[in-house]
């Protein structure tokens, strides 16, 4: 048995196009609600995005050589399912909704970048 435990996910991070960090925000803080975390000074230089809210956190980080994560992808739970839903269609975000698990309300959509996004009803 280890001497150790992991307890959470602390984040996920995304990649994204250098210079998209506006786009992110229209997305990620707009969209989705979640709240713009400051990065640290060192970090900032960087570029890229922190956004949080309900206990996660998703970074997205600029990636010069940027590839989407199509298939690879953070899965969130979320409360208000179909509020959100209808505010991203609203805002003409494709949203395919995946019924192969009985028992399960889930979407898949894909940010402005084609990052893939699982949402699911808590």
């Amino acid at each position: 048995m280890p001497g150790f435990l992991f307890v959470a996910i602390d984040h996920v991070q995304l990649a994204m196009p250098p210079g998209e960090e506006q786009t992110a925000r229209r997305f990620y803080r707009d969209l989705l609600e979640l709240g713009e975390i400051p990065k640290p000074a060192q970090l900032a230089a960087r570029g890229g995005c922190w956004f949080g809210g309900g206990g996660l956190q998703l970074h997205l980080g600029v990636e010069q050589d940027f590839r989407p994560a199509r298939k690879a992808h953070p899965a969130l739970r979320c409360a208000g399912y179909e509020a959100l839903m209808a505010k991203l269609k609203a805002a003409g975000v494709d949203v395919t909704e995946a019924n192969d698990i009985p028992g399960i309300r889930r979407s898949h959509v894909f940010d402005p970048f084609g990052n893939r996004i699982e949402l699911i009803a808590d």
